[in-house]
Parts: C-alpha cells; structure tokens; sequence
C-alpha cells in the first residue's frame, strides 16, 4: 500500500518508513528541511515539503494516500500547552482527508494518564496534557478508521534523544544518577525497531482495534534505569528529592508502565532487539 508519514525523519517515523519500504509498501514522508527531505528521499521514500503548519499540504497528502501514519511531535517541553493543540488540528486534518473511506490512520501518543499495568482497554485520564488519543476518538465517532499507537516512554536505541538521554546529561552535570524515593515506581521500554513493526503489522491487518500498545519491557523500575546510567557513567547512584530533576521531574516520578499482551497476541508482535537495560548497558549510549 501506499502510506504516507509524517515526522518520517524523527526517531521513531524514520524506523517506520524503512520497516514499511522492507516490507515492499510505498512511503511518502513528509520534511521539513532540505537535508531531511535528503535523507527521506535516500531511503527510497517520496518526499512532501512541509511542516505540521501547512495543514493543506497535509490534507492533500492524507487524501493520496491508502494509509496515513502520523509520529510527528513537537517535543519542544517549554511549548508542551501549544505544541498538543497544534498535533490535535494536524490529527482532525489528517483524519478529515481519510473520512468517507475506509482508509486507515494510525495516530500517536503516550502512557501519561494511564494506571500501572493498564491495558489497551483502558483510557487515560482526561487530564493528560497530550490530546492525540483525544483527537482520534473524536474521529472515530465521524466514522474514521483510527486508531492510536502507544509508546512508551523510553522508545530506545544508539543514537536515542529522548527521555533517558535526558537523565543521562542530567546525571553528567550534577555528578550523580538520581531515583525518586525508593525508584520503585517503572516506566516501560521498546527499541524503536520493534515499535516501528507494531505501526506495519496493524495496517497490514487493517486497524481493527483502536489502540495498540508498543511496549516490549513492560515495567522496568526506575532505580535499575538509574543503576544503568550510573555504571555507565561511572557516577554514584542515589534517592533525590524533585527538586534535583526540575522541569523534568513529573516525568521522572511517574508510573509509565503498561501491559502489551494483547497488542502481542492480536499482532503476533514478539519484540526482537534488545531491552531497555541492555541497550543502556552499551558505551554507545554515553558517547559525546
């Protein structure tokens, strides 16, 4: 089929253009610069110009396009507020070009909001601060095939700049790897080549449910991600008070850890590359 991506030069969109290409789908990806747009077109992917503001490029797109896969974010945390609203009108864009068919889109989002080993069925507390799974609702009540992809927290891997890269500068500068309280508290992990199979298996068997969980390392205690960095780094490892962490404290102290049972049983999803641990055990990670 052909699908078209958006954030197809990000962490996770460039896995997923190139698990789609190796399947022998056709990918249209969207950059915004012209040394993503080089990069995109030197996978074998078609390229659109343009960013998640030109909501008639993406509409345009969208309506070409057999599928639609959208793992484009702004992660920019100090826009966190106006960053979500503008994911939820690129959301309503992509989904409005697919309405009236039967065309699928597969959305993106989090585990914020969701209980400790929480399952698909569950739905996050209205109080989340990202709207993309709120966004695909309302599109499914307008009869749109969609569906939201749940990832979690740390999607690892050499060459990660997300959230465990951010513990890990923040261990270099203070001179300590740090847990809150007692770390017993766990986020969930996948390497972002098994999350990328999650996006292919559940257009390939045609988005019949509304979420999927790509989680591989169901919950893994923040302590012993701590414990990792600090071996690492060769830092010592202690319980910090929130202060320590500062913007990013909510994120440090929060249970992000959820079940993928039915998302592997339904998929036959069986993740394959390393664990969150592991991966964290590579000097890889600490260089630079």
């Amino acid at each position: 089929m052909h699908v078209f991506v958006t954030g197809a030069t990000g962490w996770v969109g460039s896995a997923v253009v190139q698990e789609l290409i190796d399947a022998g789908h056709q990918v249209t990806g969207l950059a915004r610069s012209d040394d993503k747009a080089a990069a995109l077109a030197g996978t074998g992917a078609k390229v659109i110009r343009g960013t998640l503001d030109d909501l008639d490029v993406l509409h345009q797109a969208a309506s070409a396009a057999d599928a639609v896969i959208h793992t484009a974010f702004n992660h920019d945390f100090s826009r966190f507020v106006e960053n979500a609203e503008q994911d939820r009108h690129v959301i309503e864009t992509l989904g409005s070009a697919l309405q009236g068919s039967e065309r699928p889109l597969l959305v993106t989002s989090g585990l914020l909001g969701l209980t400790r080993g929480a399952s698909e069925l569950e739905v996050p507390s209205p109080a989340s601060p990202r709207k993309s799974e709120t966004a695909a609702r309302a599109l499914v009540e307008r009869g749109v095939r969609v569906a939201t992809v749940r990832l979690a927290p740390s999607v690892h891997g050499l060459g990660d700049h997300g959230f465990v890269p951010i513990l890990i500068r923040l261990a270099r500068e203070t001179g300590v790897s740090a847990y809150l309280g007692d770390g017993s508290h766990c986020w969930s992990g996948v390497h972002r080549l098994d999350a990328a199979r999650v996006y292919r298996l559940a257009l390939e068997q045609g988005v019949t449910q509304s979420v999927y969980h790509a989680v591989a390392d169901e919950a893994v205690p923040f302590k012993d991600i701590a414990l990792a960095i600090g071996r690492g780094l060769g830092l010592p490892v202690e319980s910090r008070e929130r202060e320590h962490f500062g913007w990013f404290a909510h994120m440090a102290g929060a249970n992000m850890a959820v079940s993928s049972q039915y998302t592997r049983a339904l998929l036959g999803w069986t993740p394959s590359s390393p664990g969150l641990l592991a991966d964290l055990e590579q000097p890889g990670y600490y260089a630079g």
